[in-house]
């Protein structure tokens, strides 16, 4: 990799805290975030939170979100959505977010990987969404553009979202690591490509970074399961955010990125006792994909707020009679739009 230009303060690296002590996960990531200023949200179900010297940290705790939000939005940052109030609040171009239950991979060298490096080389290097490179990212050391690759698509777009990886435990269902128990994710390839145009793609944001100047009014939380839980398994919150961030960005010709950089994930919670909580989600998504696939959003939407709008209309008019959980989600993601607009307004 041959490393973009990092300005330390255009990065703002989020970490939910769903747990009190974070003190061996911030020592383990110490030699990679200590230089940038740090975003703990506290579920709200974390009393304290407990954060070693040396970092540029700021903590919000359900009272600070009630502050900037009010006290009948605040439940949409529970959970794992809790993250997004991070994402709310930032004022920096790069949002990087983590989950408490990594680690830092290594690569093929035995070298860290410098997450915040990796993904702001991806960001920072243009995305090639409407022709299929099949030799990776172009922009990568080592790669170019293979034969017959058309020179006047070459430039290609900006990239607004860096999807990372995992090693060890992979970001499967519940069903699926219930069905293999014992599996586990060991490879660690170095390489990154573009997701093509009208690809819909499962995001996690286990591991990812994105241009918050871009696409941050589409990194929302909005879709709740009924059971929804506390172990990544339960949730679908991110999946959801995927597809709306992903249409936004076809509509909006920006590119989204899947690839390096790895994190190594640690074990968490039981796979099957999460398997009924996630099975409504995993049944949702049978409604949900082929919605987001034949999507079309009108050349009036042209900033992610307009398309965050649109879609949720569409949502509630195409989605809403299937199931309720696509009611609220529709309903939540107006709310979004309206609250990231209302807190912009506060930095100018």
């Amino acid at each position: 990799m041959s490393p973009a230009s990092v300005n330390d303060n255009e990065v703002d690296i989020v970490i939910g805290a769903f747990r009190s002590d974070l003190t061996s996960f911030m020592e383990e990531w110490r030699p990679i975030f200590s230089r940038f200023h740090l975003i703990v949200v506290k579920d709200p179900d974390v009393k304290e939170v407990q954060i070693p010297e040396g970092f540029d940290v700021r903590v919000y705790t359900e009272s600070d979100i009630v502050k900037v939000v009010g006290s009948s939005k605040a439940s949409l940052f529970s959970g794992y959505s809790s993250r997004y109030f991070g994402y709310l609040v930032s004022n920096k171009k790069y949002i990087i977010s983590i989950d408490d239950d990594c680690s830092p991979a290594k690569t093929k060298d035995g070298d860290l990987v410098d997450i915040v490096a990796y993904h702001l080389n991806n960001l920072k290097t243009p995305a090639t969404p409407f022709f299929f490179n099949t030799l990776y990212d172009p922009y990568q050391k080592g790669s170019d553009f293979v034969r017959g690759y058309p020179f006047s698509l070459r430039s290609g777009v900006p990239c607004a979202l860096s999807c990372g990886l995992w090693l060890n435990f992979a970001d499967y269902d519940a069903p699926t690591q219930a069905l293999k128990p014992d599996m586990r994710n060991t490879r660690y390839v170095d390489a990154v490509l573009t997701v093509p145009l009208k690809s819909m793609m499962p995001m996690s944001g286990v591991n990812i970074a994105f241009d918050r100047e871009l696409v941050g009014p589409a990194m929302l939380p909005a879709l709740k399961l009924v059971k929804e839980g506390k172990v990544r398994w339960e949730t679908m919150e991110d999946v959801w955010c995927g597809l709306v961030v992903k249409t936004v960005c076809d509509h909006l010709k920006l590119g989204v990125k899947s690839g390096i950089p790895y994190v190594w994930r640690n074990e968490k919670g039981s796979a099957i006792d999460s398997l009924k909580k996630e099975w409504e989600g995993v049944k949702l998504m049978e409604d949900a994909v082929p919605f987001f696939e034949t999507l079309r959003l009108s050349p009036s939407s042209v900033t992610a707020e307009d398309c965050v709008v649109e879609i949720a209309a569409a949502v509630k008019e195409r989605l809403g009679s299937t199931h309720a959980v696509f009611v609220s989600a529709a309903e939540a993601m107006v709310e979004w739009v309206k609250l990231w607009k209302a807190v912009r307004s506060l930095d100018h």
